[in-house]
């Protein structure tokens, strides 16, 4: 059976075989798959996940879970350092389909340092996508996440301040990302993974 890597080494992805790969795993061996892409497995499955499987906020957070109960994706971003993360997200009322609320999840040095990332995701309107906007952070948050903080404070000015993420479907649990600044797309992917709650 070909890795999801070799899936990705290929100029045009068979997204149908990735999809297939990556639902037949069991959770922990999906996450060390997503984790072994580089930056040029991303940037490729990226452009082949367009228009591939429509991604909505019921995708990241399972509409069984309750409000305020947080959901995580494991992830891994295209970066040299630091490429190990989470987003975690969580929705804000029961049967509240409009957003979703949730920070980047990258370690006590990082998020004491640069900060936490809050965010608010919503649907893409017309395109089947999900925008993780780092323009707004949430009102509230779960007790057990850091405190809410501007992105446009601390180090976090040069990482979150300005951007929105662009999230695509990939398969069941796997979604793709790509970062924009400003409006423009940037050099910056990433691969999210979520893990769903104990049954």
């Amino acid at each position: 059976m070909l890795s999801l890597r070799e899936l990705l080494s290929v100029e045009s992805p068979d997204l149908a075989a990735v999809a297939s790969h990556l639902d037949a795993l069991e959770s922990p061996e999906r996450v060390a798959e997503v984790r072994t892409l580089n930056r040029a497995h991303q940037a490729r499955l990226f452009e082949a996940a367009k228009g591939w499987r429509p991604i909505t906020l019921a995708d990241l957070v399972p509409v069984q879970r309750g409000a305020m109960q947080e959901v995580v994706h494991e992830g891994k971003n295209s970066l040299p350092l630091f490429n190990r993360f989470a987003k975690a997200f969580v929705r804000p009322a029961l049967g509240d389909a409009t957003e979703l609320w949730g920070y980047n999840r990258a370690g006590c040095f990082v998020e004491a340092v640069v900060g936490p990332g809050y965010f608010v995701a919503y649907p893409f309107e017309g395109e089947g996508e999900v925008l993780v906007d780092y323009l707004r952070v949430p009102p509230k948050r779960p007790e057990h996440w850091p405190p809410i903080l501007s992105n446009s404070a601390r180090l976090s000015r040069f990482v979150y301040h300005r951007t929105q993420d662009i999230l695509r479907g990939v398969s069941t649990h796997v979604s793709i990302g790509r970062a924009t600044k400003a409006g423009r797309a940037m050099s910056a992917w990433f691969v999210l993974c979520r893990q769903d709650p104990p049954q």
